[in-house]
């Protein structure tokens, strides 16, 4: 999350432009279409939650589940690239997803064939076990949050996690929640696990299948039908589909939970493997690994460095190297271990275990034994994804906290503590400090990174600039002010 939380008196103004286009809405209000200040063809979308009428508790639990919501990082997760904490409200700042949602293309088609269903709902699964496996529920899963990220495009990524919730093992939840065509049996007796997400995806796959709702009517009916789990199978809609789908289908419409599948039983069962088999290991490439191995090697703040850029990326930057991941990704829960890894590493491409745990350990950010989508994307940058001025641009705003156009030490504290990965954060300014004056320009960030000579002019406009602040200086004129300040303020505030 480093970076990614802001407080007053940064605002979702300073960094982003919005506009009037509605993308949706709903009970915790509407989402509006914006640019990024610095990368004019980056899309979001930005819901502000007003929090001022609210009492403590609940803006606290707010908060929490947003930042939750900032942890999350998967390909098939909706990313949530920046959070505004200001007085009275709460601005969420998303990727964009111009695909349109899972339902209209159903209704498009006219239903899926049997092959793309299953595709639709393997992808569903990933996403289900990755957030049920980090202690999250979704308590809203339905056919209108899935959506694809391009027009076209059949990646598809799960949205709103208005309703979500951490939730502990062995406890039940209570609040009566969702979407009631979707919603599972033991949610409408206020006592239930994340297994109600799993309800809701078979609910889904039975639309996507047969193409209509397996609960429908009145809501009293539809209640009572959900309670019994009592749905029919049309003939004229059943017929031509598969054994395996219709097992599939019944293994989460189960009223008991525990008897229902769950995220990583449900991608083990025979109609989602025949389909969707598992990538071989000889789909990660030399580039991917040599990529790996170039990371592991960095110093340290050029890793962070690197970490930071991972958020700046575009969509179509990730979909170059996210498929790289999820087929590394052995027990699908949406990390990489260090099984993983050597399954990849020491099997294929003969590497020892000992430069292959060095890589591993370089990728742990966080230290929980996991490499994350983002750190994955950190390792691609600069070497299968090219670095240019809006990656780098967005990654320094991200480091000057206080919009000051430099990287102080300060801001290193606010973003990453007193230490990164063992090292203090006096340590990392001083290794891109390149001007030795307690900070970095934006010229000195991109030369750092780029690995390129920081240009001559940019030492020569410090002196000057650090002159006219303390009255020492000549009068420069307008023009020569405009050149100097475009080299060491790298967009306008």
């Amino acid at each position: 999350m480093s970076g990614r939380y802001h407080r007053h008196p940064r605002q979702v103004h300073d960094d982003y432009k919005l506009s009037d286009e509605v993308l949706g809405g709903g009970l915790s209000g509407k989402v509006h279409m914006a640019t990024s200040k610095i990368a004019h063809n980056q899309k979001f979308a930005v819901k502000t939650l007003t929090t001022r009428s609210m009492c403590p508790e609940h803006k606290n639990n707010i908060q929490m589940e947003v930042e939750v919501f900032l942890s999350m990082d998967h390909p098939h997760v909706a990313r949530l690239f920046d959070v505004y904490e200001s007085e009275g409200s709460l601005a969420l700042v998303m990727e964009c997803l111009e695909g349109g949602e899972l339902l209209d293309r159903a209704i498009e088609l006219e239903g899926f064939s049997e092959r793309d269903a299953a595709h639709a709902v393997y992808q569903m699964l990933l996403a289900l076990n990755y957030i049920h496996s980090h202690g999250m529920v979704h308590r809203d899963i339905k056919l209108e949050n899935w959506l694809y990220d391009t027009v076209g495009g059949n990646h598809l990524k799960l949205i709103d996690f208005g309703f979500s919730k951490v939730w502990a093992h062995n406890t039940k939840m209570k609040a009566n929640c969702g979407t009631l065509s979707y919603i599972a049996p033991e949610v409408l007796n206020q006592s239930y696990t994340n297994q109600c997400d799993m309800w809701s995806l078979g609910v889904c796959a039975f639309i996507l299948l047969a193409g209509y709702m397996p609960f429908s009517g009145p809501d009293d009916e539809q209640t009572l039908n959900i309670l019994k789990g009592k749905y029919e199978l049309e003939p004229d809609s059943w017929n031509n589909i598969s054994f395996e789908a219709k097992c599939f289908v019944q293994g989460l419409l189960q009223v008991d939970p525990i008897a229902r599948m769950t995220a990583q039983s449900a991608l083990q069962h025979e109609w989602i493997q025949t389909r969707n088999s598992p990538a071989a290991w000889s789909n990660v490439d030399a580039n991917i690994v040599n990529a790996l191995r170039a990371f592991s090697r960095a110093s340290k703040f050029r890793r962070c460095c690197m970490e930071m850029l991972a958020w700046s990326l575009s969509n179509d930057e990730r979909a170059q190297v996210r498929q790289y991941f999820i087929d590394m990704d052995q027990n699908k829960q949406g990390t990489i271990t260090l099984g993983d890894l050597r399954s990849v590493l020491i099997d294929n491409f003969h590497i020892s275990d000992e430069e292959t745990k060095q890589i591993f350990l370089a990728m742990d950010t966080n230290h929980d034994e996991r490499i994350h989508y983002s750190d994955f994307l950190a390792a691609m940058v600069n070497t299968r994804i090219a670095l240019h001025d809006d990656m780098l641009h967005m990654a320094f705003q991200k480091f000057d906290a206080d919009n000051s156009g430099y990287i102080t030490l300060s801001d290193l504290r606010e973003v990453l503590g007193d230490h990164f990965d063992g090292e203090t954060v006096e340590k990392l300014l001083e290794e891109a400090d390149q001007l030795h004056d307690g900070r970095i320009s934006y010229a000195e960030f991109a030369s750092y990174l780029r690995g390129d000579p920081l240009p001559i002019h940019a030492e020569a406009t410090a002196h000057i600039i650090d002159k006219q602040l303390v009255g020492k200086g000549p009068i420069l004129s307008n023009s020569t002010q405009g050149k100097l300040y475009s080299l060491e303020r790298p967009f306008s505030r």
